[in-house]
């Protein structure tokens, strides 16, 4: 079982904005309601952490889908999951974690 859960700065900032956006173009109800759904998975992710699917194999990355928008990009690492990117799913997929 993976012991820890650590964020990279592009996960934070790229969470940070989704919630801000999410607060400003809809409501605070539904900016709780994906932090609420982000600590689910968390908790999930620690129990279970390949759950998602392989995004990229060369780099050991990842994903899966929160929502029809978002996506989390992460590696496992030694006895660590590392989040990479909460990832827009309307931008072109050449982009995820660059």
């Amino acid at each position: 079982m993976v012991k820890k859960i650590k964020w990279t700065k592009s996960a934070s900032k790229s969470f940070d904005k989704t919630v801000s956006y999410l607060q400003q173009e809809w409501s605070e109800k539904t900016a709780e309601k994906f932090v609420q759904k982000v600590n689910t998975f968390l908790i999930n992710l620690i129990h279970y952490p390949e759950m998602g699917k392989v995004e990229m194999e060369e780099k050991g990355i990842r994903g899966f889908v929160l929502s029809r928008h978002t996506t989390v990009l992460y590696r496992i690492k030694n006895n660590q999951i590392i989040l990479l990117q909460f990832f827009d799913n309307r931008q072109h997929p050449d982009k995820k974690t660059k």
